[in-house]
Order: structure tokens, then C-alpha cells, then sequence
């Protein structure tokens, strides 16, 4: 047991989730780093983490599973004596016009991206410690209206309704609720199936001229995490500036 802060990240083992993960050990937080799969990352992000000086343990969960995510913030509460911080970064993406979109891939999208927000949510609510934080993740993309994002923004715009309502549920609890919603990000899942044009061009776009990084999203989630106590109930367009 100890006294420093305890964080769970979803998706932890690689991304944005895994930097996010990196990044609050470095500010003293224990991290369990939920992985819906690959081992093999999420042991390498806790070796990272731990041979930083941090602690770190991986925890697999399917975050749709209300069964997986009790036993996850359990391990969580016996290994380091408690949550503080929740960051839900998991979620999947399927791009497709509206008209070609395979039911069964929304489906899919939608028991991850929207159940699993709302199962790794409703732990979160019980089971905080009084000045928590519940970050989700949303997308740029809401806003943006892309074509072809249509079913992966709808899934994130039900994140962002249920990130709202829940900053409201939790008064008095001294916990904040909020989401970061990126814009595009040189992750390997955004890298991956785009030509050099493409990424060139999504580079571009924001006043600032690059791609975000893993480090840009991390260090807002840190904030969110900490000394950005006072904001509650935003989504936050980390985006260098799109419009």
C-alpha cells in the first residue's frame, strides 16, 4: 500500500495510452496499464515504467466486460491501495461511408468505444477517492465532420454526452470528469495504410503545421490528471488548432 496516486490506463501498451501510462509514473503516480490483448507491449510498457524507478503492473481487460473491469480496479485497490486517476484511451476505429459501413464492424465499434467507455465509467464513479479524475477519450473528428468517420464519430459523440452528464452525477465527490479529444496523431494506428501524401497533407492542416504527438495528448491528460483540477466537464479539442 502507499499514499502516492493511483492511475488506471486503458489501451496503456502502446499509443497515446502507453505514453499517457509513462507519463503520470513520472509524476509519481502507480499506473495498472489495461491491454486488451497484446501482452507482450503491455509487458514491455511496464518494464519501461518500472525500470524508470516507476510502478507499473498490466492487467488484461475487455473494457465492455463489467466482470473484467471490476476485477481490474480490484487488482488496482490491492496492489496499490486505491484509485485516483482513471484514463479510458482504449477504443477501436473503422472508417467507412455510411452507405458501405459492415453492421457487424459498427457493432464492434460501438461495444468498445461506447459500453466500454460507460463499464470503465461506472467503476470509476464508485469507486474514486475524493480528488479523482475520469478522463475519456473523444475524437477531433466530432467536430470536423470527416467523411467516412461518420460511425466513429458517433461512437465518440456518445462519449463526450456520457463524459458531460457524469462531471454533473459526481458533485460533491470532489472528482472531475473529462475527455481529451485528439487530432490526427503520429500513432502507428493513424500512420498505418496512409501514403506519405495523405499523411502530408492531415500535417498540414493545423496553424501549427505538424502531426500531434503521443507526448502532446499524454501532457494534457497529466494536467487533467493533476494540477487541471479546476476544470471539469470539458471535452478538450487537442488538435494544434483545426478547425
Amino acid at each position: 500500500m502507499t499514499n502516492s496516486r493511483v492511475a488506471i490506463v486503458t489501451g496503456g501498451s502502446r499509443g497515446i495510452g502507453r505514453r499517457t501510462a509513462e507519463r503520470l509514473a513520472g509524476d509519481d503516480h502507480a499506473v495498472v496499464i489495461a491491454y486488451a490483448g497484446n501482452q507482450t507491449e503491455a509487458d514491455a510498457a511496464v518494464v519501461a515504467i518500472t525500470g524508470a524507478g516507476g510502478r507499473a503492473v498490466a492487467v488484461q481487460a475487455d473494457v465492455a466486460d463489467e466482470k473484467a473491469v471490476q476485477e481490474l480496479f480490484d487488482t488496482a485497490e490491492q496492489t496499490f491501495g486505491g484509485v485516483d486517476v482513471v484514463v479510458h484511451a482504449a477504443g477501436t476505429m473503422v472508417l467507412s461511408p455510411v452507405a458501405d459501413l459492415d453492421l457487424d464492424a459498427l457493432d464492434r465499434m460501438h461495444r468498445t468505444n461506447i459500453r466500454g467507455t460507460f463499464v470503465v465509467a461506472q467503476q470509476a464513479a464508485r469507486r474514486l477517492r475524493p480528488g479523482g479524475a475520469i478522463i475519456n477519450f473523444s475524437t477531433s473528428v466530432v467536430g470536423l465532420g470527416l467523411p467516412g468517420y461518420a460511425a466513429y464519430a458517433a461512437s465518440k459523440g456518445a462519449v463526450e454526452a456520457l463524459t458531460l452528464i457524469l462531471a454533473r452525477e459526481m458533485r460533491g465527490r470532489d472528482v472531475t470528469v473529462n475527455a481529451v479529444a485528439p487530432g490526427p496523431t503520429a500513432t502507428a494506428l493513424f500512420l498505418d495504410g496512409k501514403d506519405e501524401e495523405t499523411i502530408a497533407r492531415m500535417a498540414a492542416q493545423p496553424p501549427l503545421e505538424r502531426l500531434g504527438t503521443p507526448d502532446d495528448i499524454a501532457e494534457v491528460v497529466a494536467f487533467l490528471a493533476g494540477p487541471g483540477h479546476w476544470v471539469n466537464g470539458q471535452v478538450i479539442r487537442a488538435n494544434g488548432g483545426i478547425v
